[in-house]
């Protein structure tokens, strides 16, 4: 069966001299494996669809294991995107997450445009890259069914006062509640609400959030913490970002 279907390149994988299994993540079907034959010919009326982050149209062959690519048209290139290694590096690290915690021909229409709404920002380059990932890693928490509480402490269920995070109880403690978690990170009420905001707001209606370079810092060794210990996914990207970030100049 013919269908045609707009989608995002999220992996490839070689197969055979000139053959290319695409990941393609779409808005109908969710993620699709595609085999996109002659691909990594030059020629190749693929070679373009086929780039990774490529967002495109993608007419195939339905089958019930893996639907064959019978034509692509690119609709948004994101080359600045490939032709910057931090920019990539972001990239890559969004896609690699998005494939471990869906699985295949499960559609999710807002997470299709959450991933193609970060990819623009990232092209473009106005907004925060780390608020970016903040804001994914967050939300990517529901679809991997380990989302932290957020909106009250995680064990008394009180809404008020100050909070601190506990990955062991895998969200906010009050202060009465926090003496059951020695290693909870200690948060400010605006860190309270911006973990809120990051998970909760459409990344559309996101604007410009200046986040200081410390609570950029902190967001991250939470959510490190917390990824670490609940989603049992270890990413070659994350790995190679983390070093990236490590060894690039401060301030830049």
């Amino acid at each position: 069966m013919l269908e045609k279907t707009e989608g995002i390149v999220i992996r490839t994988v070689a197969y055979g001299e000139s053959h290319l299994i695409l990941t393609v993540f779409t808005k109908e079907r969710g993620k699709l494996a595609l085999m996109a034959r002659g691909a990594k010919k030059t020629k190749s009326p693929f070679a373009a669809v086929a780039q990774l982050f490529s967002y495109g149209q993608f007419q195939f062959h339905y089958r019930s294991s893996m639907s064959t690519l019978s034509q692509g048209e690119v609709i948004e290139p994101f080359r600045q995107v490939r032709e910057d290694i931090e920019k990539t590096a972001f990239a890559a690290y969004i896609c690699e997450l998005l494939d471990g915690v869906t699985i295949e021909r499960e559609a999710s229409p807002s997470l299709f445009t959450l991933v193609l709404t970060l990819l623009r920002f990232f092209d473009k380059g106005e907004e925060d890259p780390e608020v970016l990932l903040r804001m994914f890693e967050l939300k990517m928490t529901y679809p991997a069914g380990i989302k932290p509480e957020l909106d009250r402490c995680a064990r008394c269920r009180k809404t008020e006062g100050d909070f601190s995070f506990s990955v062991n109880e895998a969200g906010f403690l009050c202060e009465q509640c926090s003496v059951f978690d020695a290693h909870r990170f200690s948060l400010e009420p605006k860190h309270v609400r911006l973990l809120r905001q990051l998970y909760y707001l459409d990344p559309e209606r996101l604007g410009h959030i200046y986040v200081k370079a410390e609570t950029k810092a902190l967001l991250q060794e939470i959510l490190q913490a917390y990824y670490d210990t609940y989603s049992g996914l270890y990413l070659k990207s994350k790995h190679f970002l983390d070093q990236w970030q490590n060894w690039k100049p401060k301030g830049s």
